[in-house]
């Protein structure tokens, strides 16, 4: 089999059709053809992988702690499905038929196996597997503008506040340690996420340092894997991947490239993908061709459809910690722009026809898999956003963002199904039981993955933190 090297791929548009799947799979880390092997199965490469040589810093667990934590922990991975730009919770999971028609949008209601509680029409798939999930209808964030509320979303805290803290994968990542081949933390996605002017400040290790940031891949909707770590080492061969004299000094003579980067955090990342070009058998988790054609076709062919899968397929390498992105821009039509969920124009269209189809189809399949591939008991699923969107209806015939109230969607792990949790009032406006905070949300997700409170207050993160007992 062959890994070919590809561009990295344009955003599409609303109406464009994917290519079909291609026969071969595809990991983009430099601009040249290699060669992998065949022959190891999704769990055994881990047996025979080496570990990536990364940065160690103090406080790292050893071996045995690190074991002990992963037997301790209910949830052996989160995977964490990050809904970029604010999806309506009203167009989608808490719908209100009653409300006004400057409110309730123009979308029907469907039943879901959850008595009691409805969807709207764009999720039937999900809507049919509710059984499978449980739905937080009463999230509330302290910020409203996107980079803010992103990282209030992954850290807990507001940015500004003193010195930004750790993403809830790092704070995973820091307490199981370094596993054979593969990261701890990754994200799936073209990029940190972020608006046009600035990326989100909470995307990584924060207080707990850089060796604990996530390892960027990205999937398109091919399948094709790329490792944009090292897009910025031209004219790499085959050989000379396996020389790290060479290869740290092109990056030495890049670094004025690195866009204000320290050089040794690029470094780091560096050694964390040298280690996957070299490892076959931890190459072997981003191979997509692998899966049957039926079940890649089950999660869509779309950029997050596909990386759904490939986020199974290292849950399945018990990585820890995956967060899939929705997009690395908010933003829809504007210049590089990704289609995230910021819909302050063509709301109902871009749900109708884009978003919710896409969303529906993916994280329907990913949820039949992992619990067809008996991993759901060890594997922690969750999926929102930053926020919501405004229930009044704007003058631009959509919606705005609205902190106030918003949705989550969670399952496996000790997560008790099918249950509606929390309720808004009778026009999504705002919550009218106990709300649930970014800061909850990360301390249960710390909990079910084992970081218990001491294990919390040693690492000084997370500190206030309440569990979302509604849950369990």
């Amino acid at each position: 089999m062959s890994f070919e090297i590809f561009a990295p791929p344009t955003p599409a548009t609303p109406t464009s059709a994917a290519a079909p799947f291609q026969d071969s799979s595809m990991l983009e880390f430099g601009q040249f053809k290699a060669n992998t092997c065949n022959g190891v199965g999704r769990r055994g490469f881990l047996k025979t992988a080496a570990s990536i040589p990364v940065a160690l810093g103090a406080g790292i667990p050893t071996l045995a702690e690190a074991e002990e934590a992963r037997r301790r922990a209910k949830a052996k991975s989160v995977l964490l499905l990050w809904l970029w730009g604010g999806p309506s919770h009203i167009d989608m999971v808490d719908p209100k038929p009653d409300a006004p028609m400057e409110y309730r949008g123009p979308f029907g209601t469907i039943p879901t196996k959850t008595t009691g509680m409805r969807f709207t029409e764009l999720l039937p798939r999900l809507a049919s597997r509710s059984d499978k999930f449980s739905v937080i209808r009463s999230m509330r964030t302290s910020n409203g503008g996107h980079p803010g509320a992103g990282t209030v979303g992954l850290t807990g805290y507001e940015e500004n506040a003193g010195p930004v803290q750790p993403n809830f994968g790092s704070i995973i990542a820091k307490h199981r340690g370094q596993h054979d081949a593969l990261p701890p933390f990754f994200y799936v996605g073209q990029g940190i996420p972020r608006d046009l002017p600035r990326r989100i400040e909470g995307y990584g290790g924060g207080t707990l340092g850089k060796a604990y940031d996530p390892f960027l891949v990205s999937c398109s909707e091919q399948g094709k894997v790329g490792i944009p770590t090292l897009k910025m080492l031209p004219g790499m061969t085959p050989n000379r991947i396996t020389d790290r004299r060479h290869l740290l000094t092109q990056l030495d003579q890049t670094q004025k490239q690195l866009d204000n980067a320290r050089i040794s955090d690029w470094n780091r990342s560096y050694q964390a993908a040298y280690g996957l070009l070299t490892k076959p058998g931890a190459r072997q988790a981003f191979d997509l061709t692998e899966e049957s054609e039926s079940t890649r076709e089950a999660y869509g062919q779309t950029t997050f459809g596909q990386s759904c899968l490939l986020a199974r397929r290292l849950v399945e390498a018990e990585v820890p910690y995956v967060q899939v992105n929705w997009s690395e821009y908010v933003e829809t039509f504007t210049p590089n722009g990704d289609f995230g969920w910021d819909t302050h124009i063509y709301n109902f269209e871009l749900l109708q026809d884009r978003h919710c189809p896409i969303f529906d189809r993916a994280f329907s399949a990913l949820l039949d898999d992992l619990y067809d591939r008996g991993l759901m008991d060890d594997t922690l699923v969750i999926a929102m956003g930053e926020f919501g969107r405004t229930p009044r209806i704007s003058n631009r015939a959509a919606r705005e963002h609205w902190q106030h109230c918003y949705f989550s969607i969670w399952a496996g792990a000790g997560v008790q199904p099918g249950r509606c949790i929390g309720q808004s009032d009778a026009k999504a406006e705002h919550p009218v039981t106990r709300p649930i905070t970014p800061l909850m949300a990360g301390t249960t997700i710390s909990e079910l993955c084992g970081v218990g409170a001491r294990e919390r207050a040693e690492m000084k993160v997370l500190d206030g933190g309440s569990l979302i007992h509604e849950l369990l």
